[in-house]
């Protein structure tokens, strides 16, 4: 099973640690695609740091994440679980997964990064600032740079397992799970109130992050989207599954907190 999750906005840049050594990250394959987003953000940054901050949609007020991003290639780095931050990283908090969740962390749950394609949990990089709807200079728009790169590391990683699928609009549009599609289950968090169904960013995701935490110290490791469903039920979740379409099958998880 392979476990993808979207990056957060803001992440806590590592203090100590050795600098980014692009080799060591899993998926090396993705090392050429990597070495050009990151040539890019630095030439940019070092460079045109002005024109960066309406490039990269920077708050006026935070001119250290131009400084952060220019020194992309020799800043400290950390493991990825410890670098992102946020809403579904703190549901979903990493450090306090027993030890045999822990490890099927390490292997099963991999983050999408405009700088780095997806990294492992464990994976050590420095925080850098980019989204994935940038357009960047020598390379142009993000998506489309990893959509020709990403299919075949995505493919490396799943095998021959379930893809569960917890991206955001913008990192589900790196890469279509179209080849996968019928071991492909995409989840959404529906939440219920007065009757009415809907998403809100918040605690969507806050529930992503808890339901991959309860996956993860369960031990399940389903092979089907409706076995996925069947074990998020023995979970406790309310799950209502859609017809499957040419990027998987949907998942709804709906809960009532609002």
């Amino acid at each position: 099973m392979l476990i993808l999750l979207p990056p957060s906005e803001g992440k806590t840049a590592a203090v100590r640690g050795n600098p980014l050594a692009l080799d060591d990250l899993r998926l090396p394959r993705l090392t050429p695609a990597r070495a050009k987003v990151i040539d890019a953000l630095v030439e940019l940054c070092t460079t045109r740091p002005d024109e960066a901050v309406d490039i990269l949609g920077i708050p006026k007020t935070q001119p250290e994440l131009v400084t952060l991003n220019a020194g992309l290639a020799d800043a400290p780095t950390a493991r990825a679980d410890r670098i992102y931050t946020g809403v579904l990283y703190d549901a979903l908090s990493p450090a306090t997964l027993s030890p045999a969740a822990k490890r099927r962390a390490t292997s099963r749950v991999m983050v999408t990064s405009s700088v780095f394609g997806l990294v492992g949990l464990a994976d050590r990089i420095p925080a850098y600032r980019l989204s994935g709807d940038t357009t960047l200079p020598g390379i142009g728009g993000v998506q489309a740079h990893w959509r020709a790169h990403l299919g075949a590391g995505v493919s490396e990683a799943l095998g021959d397992g379930l893809l569960v699928d917890l991206r955001s609009g913008t990192y589900a549009a790196f890469w279509r799970p179209e080849d996968v599609a019928a071991r492909t289950a995409t989840v959404r968090v529906l939440h219920e109130h007065n009757g009415q169904r809907k998403v809100v960013s918040h605690f969507n995701k806050a529930t992503k992050g808890r339901l991959v935490r309860a996956l993860l110290e369960s031990g399940a490791n389903p092979r089907t989207p409706a076995k996925l469903a069947d074990a998020f039920r023995d979970l406790g979740w309310t799950v209502e599954t859609g017809p499957a379409t040419k990027t998987g099958t949907q998942l709804d998880i709906i809960v009532s907190e609002i």
